[in-house]
């Protein structure tokens, strides 16, 4: 099952850097979010990915064509440009880098990749979510329930709003909102029926899933774990203190 993954949407606001980069390549402990989130899928087995890109496309594309030489020691012999790679480090990886527009919806995206899935059942990662989920779960879930959409839900984060706070009068009303609510954690398990209920031009993460939730096909998968949505410095730093605990380093 082929891990899509959405990493083309506009350039990160919380840098610190004055060149403007894709937000999936922001860094955390090192790394870009985008690997992060490919490390957690790949614990779980899935190491085939279809990244679906947008904004500085190249970016992505030269981070992963020279990976060996950001994972491994390098000697270069400046006078005849020869590059030895020493105690080469790499993933059980495959890559495909594709340019689906920088102005594309979510769902355009999704169907501009739909031949490279070949029919068959797939997963949809976010490019700036990092989480624990387990993903032997989830795709456990999807089968076991037989819908077109399986939706990781989680306990909302940042500006992950469920209902309209401003009707709330108290604090504490909003903060039991919050403490029991729900809100797409944007890893989903996709069935590749869902073509045909999609419309290139809308928001695959709210139109898409609506409708099919309005036809009943969808189920979810309830992740009380770490969940980041990563929208802030703050998003960041929290992400700084915690990646090496993550599941997926172990």
């Amino acid at each position: 099952m082929k891990v899509v993954i959405l990493a083309g949407g506009l350039p990160s606001t919380i840098n610190t850097e004055e060149e403007k980069i894709p937000k999936p390549m922001l860094r955390v402990g090192g790394r870009p979010l985008l690997w992060h989130i490919m490390k957690l899928y790949s614990y779980y087995g899935y190491n085939d990915f279809v990244i679906c890109t947008g904004y500085k496309s190249e970016m992505i594309k030269e981070y992963f064509m020279n990976y060996y030489i950001y994972k491994s020691d390098i000697t270069v012999n400046l006078q005849n440009n020869e590059v030895v790679i020493h105690n080469k480090e790499t993933e059980p990886w495959k890559v495909t880098v594709v340019y689906t527009g920088v102005e594309s919806t979510t769902a355009s995206r999704i169907f501009q990749i739909r031949d490279l899935l070949k029919g068959e059942d797939f997963i949809v990662s976010y490019g700036d979510c990092v989480s624990d989920i387990d993903i032997s779960q989830l795709v456990n879930t999807h089968k076991k329930n037989r819908q077109m959409l399986t939706l990781t839900v989680a306990r909302p984060a940042g500006r992950s709003a469920i209902l309209p706070m401003s009707r709330l009068q108290s604090q504490e009303e909003r903060d039991t909102v919050r403490r029991y609510a729900w809100a797409n954690a944007c890893n989903m398990v996709v069935s590749s029926e869902i073509y045909e209920h999609m419309d290139p031009d809308e928001r695959f993460e709210i139109d898409t899933v609506n409708r099919v939730m309005e036809e009943g096909r969808v189920a979810t998968y309830e992740h009380e774990g770490l969940w980041v949505p990563v929208e802030t410095v703050r998003d960041r730093a929290l992400l700084e203190e915690v990646w090496r605990t993550l599941v997926y380093y172990q």
